[in-house]
């Protein structure tokens, strides 16, 4: 008789079970915590912006016209949280898209590909960077807007920096 026909199937399953939940046990508080629902910290020491994604994808000075309206943005908005103790805060901008069309028509995807939607969005990820440069804290977000209200710019330079700013928006309002 071979191990396995001695050991009966819901034995071997409890085994097996207890086996996997011992491995986990080891993994660490946050292990199975996924990685937007880690705490953010409430300070900060500084604040910036990284679109090389951006760049990669041949956005070049558009790419900059964004990050920079983002991380002034940043600045305002998270102005009562500045605290040279508190980690650092980097904003990855991984994408960005604006519609040709504001009145529902199709997408033009910057530095994507792809199609859809009348509005338009921004793709990217926060973290708070310690000072060894460990992540200690992760939020990734997508943000979008509707192109057609009165105070948007119809100019398509206008409209992401509209955007980022709506982005650092939600940012503030999601992160407390």
């Amino acid at each position: 008789m071979t191990r396995d026909q001695a050991m009966p199937s819901l034995s071997r399953r409890s085994f097996l079970t207890g086996l996997a939940c011992a491995g986990l046990a080891g993994a660490g508080p946050l292990a199975h915590v996924p990685a937007q629902a880690q705490a953010f910290p409430q300070y900060f020491s500084s604040f910036s912006v990284d679109v090389s994604p951006l760049k990669a994808k041949g956005l070049g000075p558009f790419a900059d016209l964004v990050g920079q309206a983002a991380l002034e943005q940043l600045r305002r908005s998270f102005a009562d949280r500045v605290d040279p103790r508190g980690p650092r805060f980097v904003l990855v901008i991984t994408g960005i898209f604006l519609t040709p069309f504001p009145d529902g028509g199709g997408a033009r995807w910057r530095g994507r590909g792809g199609g859809g939607g009348g509005s338009d969005g921004m793709d990217g990820e926060a973290l708070a960077v310690g000072p060894r440069g460990q992540i200690l804290a992760r939020h990734p977000q997508h943000a979008a807007r509707d192109p057609d209200t009165s105070s948007l710019d119809p100019d398509e330079q206008g409209r992401a920096v509209a955007m980022a700013q709506h982005y650092v928006w939600w940012l503030r309002r999601r992160l407390g």
